[in-house]
């Protein structure tokens, strides 16, 4: 029997329900629409473990980017959908963390009430997953974001630990800015295997 298509199962929702917790209920619903057969419950349950996310379903990227499509096209009141980008982000699964990106990427500093960037930081006040935040940062980018300057990047990296690696992540995505940041790039705290190695390219590239 043919799986149900995401494009089935939203086109029986109209509107974003008003009370927020039946709106990520149906999110979490929707993000188990196109996940391939192939991907068991064992590989998902490592791969949140690993990432420290509250579940990782496996929603495909097409799916992703429809959801949020239909997420801003169901629902006109931005400021709506912006109120509710912390608690899609609290609940922080691994789609969830995706599914914010592809909002904020595809929303205006207006719609938002706040830079982006800025949004994107004050969500992340402990750890990420170098992957993930990439992950969004590149989205950013590609949804015509440019990349914060230099000294928004700088008063970022005092303001903690986590923030001094997200800079160096951010600076990772444009190298040419690196040459401007070469003491900041060595002396960020030390962080796992995938941030070192990054860190490490970065420190080649300028030395």
């Amino acid at each position: 029997m043919e799986t149900p298509s995401l494009d089935a199962f939203l086109g029986d929702v109209t509107t974003l329900p008003r009370r927020k917790k039946k709106t990520l209920k149906l999110l979490r619903e929707a993000y188990t629409y196109g996940v391939p057969g192939i991907i068991t419950k064992s590989m998902t349950d490592r791969l949140a473990f690993s990432g420290q996310y509250a579940f990782h379903i496996g929603t495909p990227d097409p799916e992703m980017r429809r959801l949020a499509s239909w997420m801003l096209t169901v629902e006109p009141n931005r400021k709506r959908i912006a109120r509710l980008i912390p608690k899609i982000w609290k609940r922080h699964g691994r789609e969830d963390l995706k599914l914010v990106g592809l909002l904020l990427a595809n929303m205006s500093d207006e719609e938002l009430e706040e830079d982006g960037w800025t949004i994107l930081l004050q969500l992340i006040q402990d750890k990420i997953a170098v992957e993930a935040f990439l992950e969004i940062s590149e989205e950013f980018v590609r949804g015509g974001r440019t990349i914060p300057d230099d000294s928004w990047i700088i008063d970022a990296s005092k303001q903690s630990k986590t923030w001094f690696q997200l800079m160096i992540l951010i600076l990772s995505i444009d190298e040419s800015r690196c040459s401007n940041h070469q003491e900041l790039i060595k002396k960020a705290p030390q962080g796992g295997e995938l941030f070192e190695r990054i860190r490490n390219r970065l420190v080649e590239r300028i030395s």
